[in-house]
């Protein structure tokens, strides 16, 4: 049966902006309406049109009496994530699913550790289809093994930027809201891969491949002192709680705390 559901048809960047102020919002919220709805459909007015709009026009308010119509499943005045995401190309659409499953760091590892079988800092092509799969059945979404490899094929093309057809645990952690991102909150304190092997395999002492939680205070003081960084205690428990959220079992391992580290990621 031919799809008959309304598509939302602006440009790609304009609509990637539109994305990430519906996120932002959703991540709130979980749905926007009232004021936040108008502004939205401002903007996308605005973007489809090229030029300003009037909202207080009846022709504007006509228009956004028929979106509503549209898009409004359950007529409860609101545009919930899961409605918005019926509509919107394959690219937003995934966005979406994936910030409803994920929305902390933590989350986001436990997930990730479940394909990375290997600890090898990416997943390939095979294990992302099947991280996707469960994504989308954490979401409530329906899809068939077709819609399955074009989702798969979608996120490689968005985020595999160095097209070696895998995706690295810096180029996934990118959908992270940007207070769960632990690679931003590292980005003025990188370490060359030299300076970060010493430190680790100093702390590192039975050569496991892992430190603890214990070692890893000592080894975030050191990392200050060396960057010549003045943080205070406080500090200090906020950088522990970022890196903190890649240990599986109080075990941090060497490859994920190179790539938040490093300033040269061999990912």
């Amino acid at each position: 049966m031919k799809d008959t559901t309304p598509r939302l048809r602006v440009k790609a960047p304009i609509c990637e902006n539109l994305i990430k102020h519906l996120c932002f919002i959703y991540l709130r919220n979980g749905f926007i309406e009232g004021k936040e709805l108008e502004n939205f459909f401002t903007e996308l007015e605005t973007a489809r049109r090229g030029a300003g709009v009037d909202p207080s026009h009846a022709c504007f308010k006509e228009k956004l009496k028929e979106f509503m119509a549209n898009f409004d499943k359950n007529s409860d005045g609101r545009i919930e994530m899961s409605e918005l995401a019926q509509i919107l190309p394959t690219e937003e659409n995934f966005l979406l699913c994936f910030r409803e499953f994920v929305r902390s760091s933590s989350e986001f590892m436990d997930a990730w550790r479940r394909y990375d079988t290997d600890r090898s800092g990416y997943i390939e092509s095979n294990e992302l289809k099947g991280f996707l799969s469960d994504l989308l059945k954490k979401a409530n979404r329906n899809y068939d093994d077709k819609k399955l490899i074009e989702y798969t094929q979608t996120i490689l093309r968005m985020f595999d930027l160095n097209g070696d057809g895998k995706l690295g645990l810096s180029e996934m952690a990118r959908l992270l809201p940007v207070q769960e991102n632990f690679l931003l909150k590292f980005e003025g304190i990188r370490l060359t891969v030299k300076e970060f092997d010493s430190l680790f395999t100093f702390y590192d002492k039975d050569g496991n491949g892992y430190i603890d939680e214990q070692e890893l205070d000592a080894l975030l003081k050191d990392l200050c002192d060396k960057k010549k960084m003045d943080v205070d205690s406080t500090g200090l428990v906020d950088y522990k709680k970022s890196i903190m959220a890649l240990s599986d079992g109080g075990k941090l391992y060497r490859t994920e705390m190179g790539i938040v580290l490093c300033q040269d990621s061999m990912l």
